[in-house]
C-alpha cells in the first residue's frame, strides 16, 4: 500500500469540542484510525488550533482598521493549546506515536505505526513571550503556522487589504522564525501575510513550508499562493501541502471536483518543479460533505491518486507529492 503523508488537520481541536467518548480511534470526524489505516497514512500532522477569538471576554481593542485579540486572550489560547497537546499524548496507542524526529518518524513506519506530529496553528500563543517557544518545543511541537486569520505578535494575515497584506514580519516574528530554525522546527507560512511569506523566505536558513495552501492562480484567494511564491518556496527546499477545502480549489465552489486537487498540485510542478508539491489536506477544518460527490476523508485518497494520474502527473511525480517531499523536508529540518 502507498504510504502517504498529510501536512495538515483540524481533528484535535475539533475533538476537543465534541463528545467526551470520541477520540482519534473512533469518531464522527474525517480523522480516525480506520480511515488513516485504509489511507495508508504515514504521518498526521495534528494542528492544536487555538482561534483567539474564542478566548475574548475583554473590551475589544481597534486598531483603525479590525479587531485585535488581547494579551488575556492569548494566554488562554496558549492554556487550550497545551491542553491539546496533552490530549494528542494520550491519545498514542499501538498504531499511533507522537513522532519528535525524522529518525522516530522512520521507526514507527518499520513497526507499521502511524506518526502523529504535533503542530500549533496561530503563533499569536506566544504572546511576544520566548520562553513559550521552548516550551512548545519540549512539549513536543515540531511546526508553528506562524498566523491564522488576525494581526498577532509574530506578523499579519493574509488578507483582500492590501496595506495589510504586504505588512511583513514584526521584529518578534523575525525572531522567532530564526529560533525555530535553531531548535529544529517547521515554520509554516499558510495563513500568512504576502509581505510575512517573503520575510521568511529571506530569514530562515532551514526549508519552510506552506502546510496546506493551493496555488493563486487557479483559485484567487489570498489564503493561495502566487506562481513567485511557489518558485521561492521549492528554491528554498521546501513543500506546499495541497489543500483539499474547496473554497480553496475553485472560485464557484459548487463545481468544484477532486480533478481540481490535480489541477493544483499539475500548476505546481509546472511552475516551481515536481519537489514543491505534497498534501495538506485541511480535513476536518471543513465540512466535506458540502461539496456533493467530494470527498468524506483519507478513505477516500486513491480518488486524488487517480484524478492526478489523469491530469498526466507521473507515478515517479505521485510518490513525491504522497510522502516524498514532505519526507524531504522533515528530514532536513528535524
Amino acid at each position: 500500500m502507498r504510504r502517504f503523508i498529510d501536512m495538515h488537520c483540524d481533528t484535535i481541536s475539533e475533538l476537543q469540542k465534541s463528545e467526551a467518548d470520541e477520540s482519534i480511534l473512533k469518531n464522527h470526524l474525517c480523522i480516525h484510525m480506520e480511515a488513516m489505516e485504509r489511507a495508508g497514512t504515514m504521518v498526521q500532522f495534528f494542528a492544536c488550533f487555538a482561534d483567539g477569538k474564542e478566548y475574548v471576554d475583554e473590551k475589544p481593542v481597534w486598531n483603525g482598521r479590525h479587531r485585535q485579540i488581547g494579551p488575556q486572550a492569548w494566554d488562554r489560547a496558549y492554556r487550550a493549546v497545551l491542553d491539546m497537546i496533552r490530549r494528542i499524548r494520550q491519545e498514542e496507542q499501538e498504531g499511533l506515536r507522537l513522532a519528535q524526529s525524522y529518525e522516530e518518524i522512520l521507526e514507527n513506519d518499520r513497526q507499521h505505526r502511524i506518526s502523529a506530529v504535533a503542530t500549533v496553528e496561530e503563533g499569536g500563543v506566544l504572546n511576544g513571550q520566548r520562553e513559550r517557544l521552548e516550551e512548545l518545543y519540549r512539549q513536543g511541537i515540531r511546526l508553528i503556522t506562524l498566523t491564522w486569520n488576525y494581526e498577532n505578535c509574530l506578523g499579519y494575515p493574509n488578507s483582500r487589504d492590501g496595506a495589510v497584506m504586504n505588512q511583513g514580519l514584526k521584529p518578534f516574528g523575525l525572531e522567532m522564525v530564526e529560533r525555530m530554525n535553531a531548535l529544529g522546527m517547521l515554520v509554516d507560512v499558510s495563513h500568512l501575510s504576502d509581505g510575512g511569506f517573503w520575510d521568511c523566505i529571506r530569514v530562515s536558513r532551514s526549508p519552510i513550508i506552506a502546510s496546506h495552501s493551493n496555488t493563486r492562480s487557479l483559485c484567487g484567494v489570498p489564503r493561495n499562493l502566487t506562481d513567485d511564491m511557489l518558485r521561492a518556496l521549492a528554491e528554498k527546499g521546501g513543500a506546499a501541502g495541497l489543500n483539499f477545502y474547496p473554497v480553496f480549489l475553485r472560485e464557484k465552489v459548487s463545481e468544484v471536483t477532486v480533478q481540481d486537487i490535480a489541477r493544483h498540485a499539475a500548476h505546481m510542478i509546472s511552475e516551481a518543479g515536481e519537489d514543491l508539491p505534497a498534501i495538506g489536506t485541511d480535513f476536518d477544518g471543513f465540512v466535506c460533505k458540502d461539496v456533493t460527490g467530494y470527498l468524506s476523508g483519507p478513505g477516500d485518497m486513491e480518488l486524488v491518486w487517480e484524478a492526478m494520474k489523469k491530469q498526466g502527473i507521473t507515478e515517479r511525480q505521485l510518490d513525491k507529492i504522497w510522502s516524498g517531499n514532505a519526507l524531504r523536508v522533515l528530514k532536513a529540518v528535524l
